[in-house]
C-alpha cells in the first residue's frame, strides 16, 4: 500500500504506547482512524490530543477479549466512515512470574488479549475487508518474546508465540483467498510503553479471589520489566517500522541485531535437538 490519504486505519490499544504513536502516524499520513481501547478517559483525552488536521477521529472504548465489543468495534468504523483499509490488532498485556506460581487467570487474561484480541478483530474485520475488494493490511503486534524464551515471563512468551504463528497462518490464508489483503507481524523489542503496568487495566473477571498472587519471582520480573522498558526505544519507531511495513508488504517486522541473534540461537538450538540455554550474544553484557 503506497497511498494512505483519505483511507481509514483502526488500532486497538491505541490510548497510549505503539498504538496512539500508530495513529498519530496514520493521521499524519491523511487517514481517517478509529482509536479502540479499553481505558475510556485516557482514549478520549488521547483523541482530544491528538492533531486532526490531515483526517478524523473515531474513539471507541473496546475490550478486544470481548468478541462481541470486536464486533461492535467493527460496526462503528463502519458505519462511521464506509471502509476500513488497515487494521493493527495492537493491544497487548503482561504479566511475570514462574510458570508453575502463575493462576490460570493470569493464562487466561493474557491469551484472551493477546491472542483471542488478534482472532476477534480477524473475525470482525477480515469478512468486510474481502467484501470491499481494495487493497487492505492487517499489522498484528506480536513480540520478539514469541521467537525467544525469557524465564519468569513464561505465559507472555506463550501468547506472543500464539500470536506470531496465528498472524503466519492468517498471512499464508489470505495469500490463497484474498491476496489483496496484507498481514505484517510486529515483534517490538523494549519500548517505552506502559505495557509492564498492564495490570491496571486487569478486568474484573480476571481479578477474582486468588487471580492475582503476587510472588518473589512475578515482583522480580514485573520490576525489571519496567524499569527496562523505561529506557526502551520510542513507541514512534514501532510507528515508523509499521508503516514501512504497510509499504512493502513485508511479513516480519523484526527488532534489532541483539534480539535477532537471541532468536537465531533458539532456532539452532532447535534444529540442532539441544537443550536450552539462557544466551546473550557476545559482547551485549
Amino acid at each position: 500500500m503506497k497511498e494512505f490519504k483519505g483511507k481509514t486505519a483502526v488500532v486497538t490499544g491505541a490510548a497510549s504506547g505503539i498504538g496512539l504513536a500508530l495513529a498519530e502516524l496514520f493521521l499524519a499520513r491523511g487517514m481517517n482512524v478509529v482509536m479502540a481501547d479499553v481505558e475510556t478517559e485516557t482514549l478520549q483525552t488521547a483523541a482530544r490530543q491528538l492533531d486532526k488536521s490531515g483526517g478524523a477521529i473515531l474513539a471507541v472504548t473496546t475490550d478486544v477479549s470481548d468478541a462481541s465489543a470486536v464486533d461492535a468495534l467493527a460496526d462503528a468504523a463502519y458505519r462511521e466512515f464506509g471502509s476500513v483499509q488497515i487494521l493493527c490488532n495492537n493491544a497487548g498485556v503482561f504479566v511475570g512470574g514462574a510458570c508453575w506460581e502463575n493462576t490460570v487467570a493470569d493464562y487466561q487474561w493474557l491469551f484472551d488479549v493477546n491472542v483471542m484480541g488478534i482472532a476477534n478483530g480477524a473475525r470482525s474485520f477480515i469478512p468486510r475487508m474481502i467484501a470491499q475488494g481494495d487493497e487492505c493490511h492487517i499489522v498484528n503486534t506480536a513480540s520478539m518474546a514469541g521467537l525467544t524464551t525469557m524465564p519468569f515471563s513464561s505465559v507472555y512468551c506463550l501468547s506472543k508465540a500464539a500470536a506470531l504463528h496465528l498472524s503466519e497462518c492468517m498471512y499464508k490464508e489470505l495469500e490463497a483467498v484474498a491476496p489483496q489483503i496484507g498481514v505484517s507481524a510486529l515483534c517490538p523489542e523494549l519500548i517505552n510503553t506502559g505495557i509492564a503496568s498492564a495490570a491496571r487495566n486487569r478486568p474484573a473477571r480476571y481479578s477474582r479471589s486468588g487471580d492475582i498472587v503476587e510472588t518473589d519471582f512475578s515482583k522480580m520480573t514485573t520490576d525489571a520489566a519496567i524499569e527496562s522498558t523505561a529506557t526502551g526505544l520510542p513507541p514512534q519507531a514501532m510507528a515508523e517500522r509499521v508503516l514501512a511495513g504497510i509499504e512493502h508488504r513485508k511479513f516480519y517486522l523484526l527488532a534489532e541485531e541483539f534480539w535477532k541473534d537471541i532468536a537465531e540461537h533458539r532456532l539452532r538450538e532447535i534444529t540442532t535437538q539441544a537443550n536450552p540455554t539462557l544466551y546473550f550474544p557476545e559482547g551485549s553484557l
